[in-house]
């Protein structure tokens, strides 16, 4: 094991608890960001910075070249800090855009690149109506939704290129996200998800599990996740210790 990872959205929400956990398994984590002044922030964290875009398919190819990771971590969104209403309808045809050409681009760099797994970010919370709790095998909300179609379409590609990339590829399909840097405290809808959970579950994913989708977040009536506690072992209630 080359102990490489190429953690696309290292200074997020997810990714900057991610980052920490990487690190203190031994990793040498590249993260990347499209913001020099976020590069700042990585390197505090001890995290090699990567300024790269990833609409960039030649440089995102160059330095993933370069690195030769052994797995490649996407926790990329584009979405307005505690999902501003007023901001929305235009940031979910940017991430729809970002989960289907963004992880084009990042899949085929890391294919590209020699990359033994693909860890993706994904969501919970667009199941179809039908039987609860919903299972990973459940359909998704057809893109015909009026409000969501297009970030269902969003993800399904995103999942199905991780899946289809060749090598081992793993979606999380994270519930709604609490906790710190996400503008929520606490829970704001069934089968949300704190932070922190997300983040070890990504960790997890790193060395455990088989190729296929999980869901991520706080079980209730709604949704299921024996998946991900059963075969990752991932609990909901896991927190980050402090400094």
């Amino acid at each position: 094991m080359s102990k490489k990872i190429f953690l696309a959205g290292a200074a997020g929400a997810i990714g900057q608890p991610l980052s920490r956990l990487l690190i203190e398994n031994g990793w040498k984590v590249y993260g990347t960001t499209r913001s020099e002044e976020k590069a700042a922030l990585l390197q505090k964290m001890g995290v090699e910075p990567v300024v790269v875009d990833v609409y960039d398919t030649e440089r995102l190819q160059s330095v993933l070249a370069e690195i030769q990771p052994e797995v490649v971590i996407n926790q990329l969104t584009d979405l307005p800090y505690a999902l501003n209403e007023l901001e929305m309808t235009a940031a979910l045809v940017r991430n729809a855009r970002l989960r289907t050409e963004g992880t084009k681009n990042l899949v085929d760099a890391a294919v590209q690149a020699g990359c033994k797994r693909i860890i993706a970010q994904s969501i919970s919370f667009i199941y179809d109506e039908g039987e609860t709790p919903h299972v990973e095998e459940d359909p998704l909300l057809p893109a015909a939704h009026p409000v969501y179609g297009e970030t269902a379409e969003g993800i399904r590609n995103l999942e199905r290129q991780v899946l289809e990339s060749g090598v081992e590829g793993i979606v999380l399909r994270y519930g709604l996200l609490y906790g710190p840097k996400t503008g929520f405290e606490n829970p704001i809808a069934p089968a949300s998800v704190h932070v922190e959970a997300a983040a070890k579950a990504a960790e997890i994913a790193v060395t455990k599990g088989q190729t296929g989708i999980y869901n991520v977040a706080e079980a209730d009536a709604s949704l299921s996740t024996e998946k991900a506690t059963g075969t990752l072992g991932w609990n909901a209630d896991w927190r980050l210790t402090s400094n």
